[in-house]
């Protein structure tokens, strides 16, 4: 393959994990792999969560093309995928568990448009405590909070979080 064609397949495979991410947050993580993914709709009470696993679980198929890619003769196809993949899964830690999560201590303030969509698209995320009722799994991508707001008024199903001033309240 040309480089110029190596450069395309890695810029594709970093938008198309989006598209992956998505699904396997919609559709799995909030479906039959809410056992795990429960932990991260719950306050962290560690360093670490069930969750976390998942982590672990996306990363191998980037691995393993790393590995083929390299050293087992794959071609260089299986090496830019598998950095593909592991790239999207960097974008993903930084924003999601550093920024988002704040995992990491930073001093960091989201000051652009689109920083303050994704971060406010993924607290509406958390608003809901149950597998039900969510909105907004993309981690890159993400609807205007206006739009996430109204569908979450509209959403039967979904169980919001309390407000800490809702807690407070109701412990006075």
């Amino acid at each position: 393959m040309s480089l110029t064609a190596l450069i395309l397949l890695f810029l594709a495979t970093v938008a198309g994990m989006e598209g992956f991410a998505y699904a396997m947050h919609r559709w799995v993580m909030h479906g039959p792999g809410w056992f795990l993914h429960a932990s991260h709709h719950r306050p962290r009470t560690g360093n670490w969560e069930w969750n976390d696993l998942y982590f672990v679980i996306f990363a191998m198929p980037s691995i393993l093309l790393l590995l083929g890619g390299v050293q087992l003769g794959w071609g260089d196809w299986a090496t830019v995928v598998g950095a593909g993949i592991a790239t999207y899964g960097a974008i993903y830690l930084g924003f999601h568990d550093i920024i988002v999560h704040r995992r990491v201590g930073h001093r960091y303030v989201p000051r652009s448009t689109y920083m303050k969509r994704i971060v406010q698209a993924h607290r509406l995320h958390h608003a809901v405590t149950s597998k039900h009722g969510t909105v907004s799994f993309g981690f890159l991508v993400a609807p205007r909070p206006d739009v996430l707001k109204a569908q979450l008024a509209r959403q039967d199903e979904a169980v919001l979080r309390r407000s800490a001033a809702a807690d407070q309240k109701a412990d006075a």
